[in-house]
């Protein structure tokens, strides 16, 4: 690992350290780090991790003296974001997505959220549609019986998401964490490299007994999938397949995953058969086998008789998320009938 000369002073006492990684991703630089200087809270430091680009991003950085950690490979998000985190001092670190443009009050909202419980782990902006600001990119990760984890919101209308709320995670495209919690429940799983490594995250902080935040007050633009280039790929629908067993696997009592799954049997089916339909079957099932024969190498977080009243919480969560899906994605398919 290469790291730039100017790094980080940790003397500041500021209360935030914003992390973005980026890779190949020098196009959505500028009009991101603009956005965080308009902010009216700058109680933060600000820490960029470069995975190896070959896009001149390591240069555009070093040209402008911007702390940075430069990774000689891609490490993935897990990666990358480890890598700050590790580097920061702060009691709380932010990570953002370089194809985001935050509102000025957005560094402010989430500092005021997180300070409300020391038992919130995590606190989810509303995420916007950077090209369609009338509606709503994320407004807080779910997960359901169906193994499924979505986007709270999104494709809806941006007035529909203005309460704050429970989520299940955060998304880590823009969230705020504590960061004394990873002392707990460790860092982001690197065997996830990219995608659903929020999911896991957060859930390990709720079987702990933390939660996790919806703050409409704080409100980002993101532009979505700006790495992996679109919606599905090969690469995202192979990885998010395989990430998925982890998830369960890793976070699921024996018991839990038994009583789940049937359920999660049903969610992989559907799932095949869309992705299928859009030439991405094979894929889908090539992630699906690979979670099986290696998610004996995750981390599985071991159960304990004290945080049985979690994981009934949990369970719960799982129905109520399902139930959550089913009424959004109809309320989608009901919109896109009126268009």
């Amino acid at each position: 690992m290469r790291k730039q000369k100017k790094t980080m002073n940790h003397d500041t006492g500021k209360k935030i350290t914003i992390i973005i990684p980026n890779y190949n991703g020098l196009h959505f630089m500028e009009p991101c780090l603009r956005a965080l200087e308009k902010q009216t809270c700058q109680d933060f430091d600000l820490l960029v991790v470069d995975n190896g680009s070959s896009d001149g991003s390591a240069e555009w950085l070093k040209e402008r003296e911007i702390p940075t950690v430069f990774l000689e490979t891609n490490t993935g998000f897990s990666g990358a974001v480890n890598q700050g985190i590790r580097a920061s001092e702060t009691p709380y670190v932010i990570l953002l997505n370089n194809d985001t443009e935050p509102e000025p009050d957005y560094v402010a909202e989430l500092l005021k959220a997180m300070e409300a419980s020391p038992r919130i782990f995590s606190v989810s902006p509303k995420m916007v549609q950077l090209y369609h600001r009338e509606l709503v990119d994320d407004a807080g990760d779910m997960y359901s019986l169906l193994g499924w984890a979505y986007q709270r919101g999104v494709g809806q209308e941006t007035e529909r998401y203005n309460r704050p709320c429970m989520i299940f995670s955060a998304c880590a495209g823009a969230a705020i964490y504590r960061r004394a919690v990873f002392d707990e429940i460790g860092l982001f799983d690197e065997m996830h490299f990219a995608y659903l490594e929020d999911m896991d995250v957060g859930y390990r902080a709720k079987i702990a007994g933390y939660y996790n935040r919806y703050c409409p007050e704080s409100v980002v633009y993101h532009v979505g999938s700006g790495t992996s280039g679109s919606r599905y790929n090969s690469f995202k629908v192979r990885l998010a397949a395989r990430n998925n067993i982890y998830l369960n696997v890793k976070n699921m009592p024996f018991l839990q995953l038994v009583i789940n799954l049937p359920w999660i049997i049903l969610g992989m089916l559907v799932k095949y058969v869309f992705f299928r339909k859009r030439g991405f079957g094979k894929d889908y099932l090539a992630g699906l086998w690979e979670g099986l024969v290696t998610c004996h190498k995750t981390r599985k977080v071991p159960y304990e008789k004290k945080h049985l009243v979690n994981y009934l919480a949990i369970e719960w969560e799982l129905i109520w998320g399902t139930v959550v899906y089913v009424a959004e994605f109809s309320r989608r398919q009901l919109r896109k009938s009126k268009y």
